[in-house]
């Protein structure tokens, strides 16, 4: 029996790899997936530096997105299933130890996403506009073809159609509505005029600050000079005389108001609403902030407002059409719109980059301690050359906007700042003086960041990261627009907990192409009616 064990325990030890391996209690072997030959070479690659994610078989891959470990890179052509959790950089990040980490998403296109479409040679004249606004746009602007979403949006705003038209910044939103609507001013027979004391202006478009207002009020004025038209402008900060001066002695055709101003002026019987054709809300999004939304709810309750495009294009009594533009379109727009018009008479204009992170924009994120943001800062600004172009710092707060442009003057920086509490006279006039060139440098709260022209601008930087989504896509759109000089880049400084939360939104949002989280767009039907 002695002899029959001795021979038995050899066959025992060689099967004994396979034992473990299907025993309960000890852990599973490896499963082999490919030749441990093909493993050590390819170990041996990435330890030199030769071949990891960002390569392959000694080429060169494309990157989507390009971490500090290289093994978290993703590159272009790999896709990440809807469903798939993808592993992130950020996912450690609320860690002290994760300071110093930081990833970039690669810019994959060289200039703004040009929409796929028939009629790519579409004319002004071929949408409908007076061919003498060819004339004038090509002299005044340089421009002789349509953008994408203004060869969406001409056509339904020139028939009267109340419109919701959302697009990604930078794409010529502006110009989408001001055609059709100073062309509607043309052939309208109805004349501006005053009764008494109060003006009765034709069109009006609200936008949400004073900057803004005086960008467009340029743009409206370059269109409307040479056909005979007046604009006019009122905005915050100045007093009521100041609006009176503007608009007593004058018949408007379109008026350009920020809604604190507008508002005063209704109330005071200056401005009535009755004869509008056409009211449009700029930068609809931020329009429906809380320091807004009453306002903007009273100038609605107060503006006889169309049901539908017949009543808008009636020739003896028209209806006021309503135009919300933005590069972002919150639900709570349809909700507001729904209060006091026909919800299922808007039509939805939307392009294709609504939402999405710009593909053309190389955007930056570093993880850092709040004491290194101001070296981050001066390096990047030491780092540009004498060619470079224009630079925005964003602050969330016009405390840290003072903080860091006294920072800026100790190191001889030349620089521009604009915050909101700024008193009216030392505020008019700097982005002007920005756009310009007379400083290359603005430090700026985010008044800056909607809807402003910055083609000159070629870095943005987010010293404090935003606190929205909505605020994201909105700084990083001041670089990548159409018209612009410079390939854009943003960096954006991550300092916070809650700041590692919409980094993780927008990381994971790049890694699937998928539009950012919160924003979906709303659908191209007639907006559901309130209940």
């Amino acid at each position: 029996m002695a002899v029959l064990l001795l021979l038995r325990r050899p066959s025992l030890a060689w099967f004994s790899p396979a034992w473990r391996c299907w025993s309960s209690g000890d852990e599973a072997l490896e499963v082999v997936r490919i030749p441990q030959a093909w493993r050590r070479r390819l170990e041996e690659r990435q330890a030199s530096g030769k071949e990891g994610p960002e390569s392959f078989g000694g080429k060169q891959r494309k990157m989507l997105l390009r971490s500090r470990r290289r093994e978290l890179s993703q590159a272009l052509g790999r896709t990440v299933g809807r469903w798939e959790k993808p592993r992130l950089v950020s996912d450690g990040w609320k860690h002290r130890l994760s300071r110093g980490d930081h990833f970039q998403l690669e810019r994959t296109r060289k200039e703004a996403l040009q929409e796929e479409e028939g009629g790519e040679g579409l004319s002004f004249p071929a949408l409908g506009l007076d061919p003498q606004f060819v004339t004038i746009l090509e002299g005044a602007f340089g421009i002789s073809r349509p953008t994408p979403v203004q060869k969406r949006a001409i056509p339904v705003l020139l028939k009267g159609s109340n419109t919701l038209c959302g697009a990604e910044t930078g794409s010529g939103k502006t110009l989408a509505y001001l055609l059709p609507l100073v062309q509607r001013l043309l052939t309208s027979s109805h004349l501006p005029h005053k009764t008494g004391a109060t003006t009765h202006p034709r069109s009006l478009v609200v936008l949400p600050s004073r900057e803004l207002a005086g960008q467009v009020r340029s743009v409206a004025a370059q269109l409307c000079a040479p056909l005979g038209l007046e604009v006019r402008g009122i905005g915050g900060g100045r007093g009521m005389g100041s609006i009176r001066r503007k608009i007593h002695d004058v018949s408007v055709d379109l008026l350009i108001a920020t809604p604190g101003a507008l508002c005063k002026a209704l109330r005071r019987h200056m401005v009535s609403l009755e004869q509008l054709l056409c009211l449009v809300l700029d930068e609809a999004d931020t329009l429906l902030d809380p320091s807004f939304v009453d306002l903007v709810r009273d100038l609605l309750q107060q503006t006889p407002l169309a049901s539908n495009r017949k009543e808008a294009t009636d020739v003896w009594d028209p209806k006021t059409q309503v135009v919300a533009v933005g590069a972002t379109l919150p639900k709570g727009l349809g909700e507001l719109l729904s209060e006091v018009a026909d919800s299922s008479s808007f039509r939805t204009i939307t392009g294709y980059g609504l939402h999405y992170l710009q593909p053309h924009v190389e955007q930056k994120f570093m993880r850092l301690k709040g004491s290194d943001k101001v070296t981050e800062v001066l390096q990047l600004l030491k780092d540009r050359g004498p060619m470079s172009g224009a630079v925005l710092i964003f602050c969330n707060g016009a405390s840290t906007v003072n903080w860091l442009s006294y920072i800026l003057d100790d190191h001889k920086i030349k620089h521009l700042r604009l915050q909101g509490q700024m008193q009216a006279d030392m505020r008019a006039g700097i982005f002007d003086n920005f756009q310009k060139g007379h400083s290359d440098i603005l430090v700026c709260t985010d008044i800056a960041s909607r809807g402003l022209d910055t083609t000159r601008v070629e870095l943005v930087i987010n010293y404090d990261f935003p606190y929205t989504l909505h605020d994201y896509l909105h700084r990083v759109g001041r670089v990548g627009r159409i018209g612009s000089t410079f390939p854009g880049t943003a960096v954006s400084f991550v300092t916070h907990r809650w700041d590692v939360d919409l980094v993780r939104k927008i990381e994971t949002a790049a890694r699937k192409r998928t539009c950012l989280p919160g924003l979906e767009p709303i659908v191209q039907k007639p907006l559901s009616k309130k209940k």
